[in-house]
């Protein structure tokens, strides 16, 4: 395994004698060759231990956001590992509720919800409906009084506190579709008619500052200002809000030299400023509780692509083609993401060469990698490994070009299993009508 990437890859990660990449105790190339490219490879051993660390050291009461990614499979991983999930649409509830996931164990998000998905939660025994505008407050007391039971809600607030991350995955600031601002005085309102809602029981609030932030302090200032919200609401109406939501965006390797994320310095962070401020307002220590999605499964996917042309342009840059891109992998072009790479098939090679890994797609910028180093040697049917693509790779895929989708397979202990078929060229006209 390149050293350099140690922290990038999963957790199984290793180099055979072969000198080819294996995850989960099974040669990439040999992967490729069997299920096809591109493929999405699941380390199941690296999500399962990132999960054990979150609960070991920052919280038991997680939520793994399932926007990052989900099928019926990892729905049944995340029940094994004993977490909650956070769905974002109708889509991901009928996913979760179909794989069989316990409905009180999951949260409702969404600035936009569909009536119908308002409905079918509040019918399933959702654990919680985070409210994001004020009438949704309305709506979601409707579809509790017609079901004749009380819905748990939490309040989307925006607490003002702007991560330092890219600025189209910022969401805490003011200037935000998503939640109600505690500044403006809209999470107030929010508060008071929740609590007044016929079929509503108002449990807490919750905030999300961003994705991909490695600096912890952002976590704190949100932190201070949600426990001095809770204590303006106790104050004004002696109403107790019990649960503090912090949500996710907790940052993982991408590149060589990236650190992994510091748990335990976060968890001690977090508990340390929710003890000092409900000390400073004279309030109970709420329930704290979160939901990563990128930090539980980024590292744990590695996309496997194989080699087309190698385009040398003189003296200006050389183009590796491989057989996928922007329709498996938007990141790159949707906000510049960055990521590293290695060949597969030739991993203990020196990579000297200084290369653009170009996408398959009739777009300029499908360009999924600029300037990474790859082996001299790198060729037609070499097997390229893109790592950390768990998150925002298949869940924001496309068929763009009439790409099918690619399949993902999850590997443990030397077997691997399809959890997500490759889709098919009959796929892309199956919804077709003359």
């Amino acid at each position: 395994m390149p050293h350099t990437l140690k922290d990038v890859l999963p957790v199984t990660a290793t180099v055979n004698a072969k000198d080819r990449l294996e995850i989960g105790g099974l040669d990439t190339a040999d992967l490729a060759i069997e299920f096809g490219t591109p493929l999405f490879v699941f380390c199941e051993e690296t999500f399962r231990q990132r999960a054990r660390e979150f609960k070991k050291h920052v919280g038991e009461d997680i939520f793994y956001a399932a926007k990052a990614f989900i099928c019926t499979a990892l729905c049944n991983l995340v029940q094994e590992e004993g977490l909650g999930l956070d769905v974002a649409s109708g889509g991901e509830l009928h996913v979760a509720l179909q794989s069989g996931f316990p409905p009180e164990r999951m949260v409702l998000h969404g600035n936009n919800k569909e009536d119908a998905d308002i409905l079918r939660a509040v019918e399933a025994g959702i654990g919680r409906i985070a409210i994001d505008n004020l009438e949704e407050i309305d709506r979601v007391s409707a579809a509790a009084t017609s079901f004749g039971v009380t819905q748990p809600v939490i309040i989307r607030v925006t607490p003002g506190v702007e991560a330092h991350t890219h600025h189209y995955i910022q969401t805490g600031q003011e200037d935000s579709k998503f939640g109600l601002s505690i500044e403006g005085g809209l999470a107030t309102e929010a508060v008071k008619r929740s609590i007044e809602a016929t079929g509503l029981r108002l449990v807490g609030i919750h905030a999300h500052i961003g994705s991909n932030i490695f600096s912890y302090d952002p976590y704190a200032k949100t932190l201070e200002i949600l426990l001095a919200f809770v204590a303006a609401v106790r104050s004004d109406s002696g109403f107790e809000l019990e649960e503090v939501n912090l949500g996710g965006g907790i940052g993982i390797p991408y590149l060589a030299g990236d650190y992994p994320a510091n748990l335990e310095l976060l968890g001690s962070l977090v508990r340390e400023t929710a003890k000092k401020e409900s000390d400073l307002h004279d309030v109970p220590l709420p329930r704290l509780t979160f939901e990563p999605g990128r930090f539980l499964i980024g590292n744990a996917m590695v996309t496997l692509y194989t080699v087309g042309v190698v385009k040398e342009v003189p003296g200006i840059r050389t183009f590796v083609s491989i057989d996928g891109g922007m329709s498996d992998n938007i990141r790159p072009a949707l906000y510049e993401a960055r990521y590293s790479a290695v060949l597969a098939n030739k991993a203990r090679h020196e990579p000297t060469r200084l290369v653009t890994v170009a996408g398959m797609h009739c777009e300029s910028g499908d360009l999924l990698i600029r300037d990474v180093a790859l082996p001299e040697s790198i060729e037609r049917d070499d097997i390229l490994a893109v790592p950390a693509t768990g998150a925002y790779g298949y869940s924001m895929s496309s068929n763009y070009n009439k790409q099918p989708r690619p399949a993902v397979i999850v590997v443990r202990d030397g077997n691997a299993r399809v959890i997500v078929r490759r889709e098919s060229f009959d796929d892309l006209v199956r919804l077709d009508q003359q």
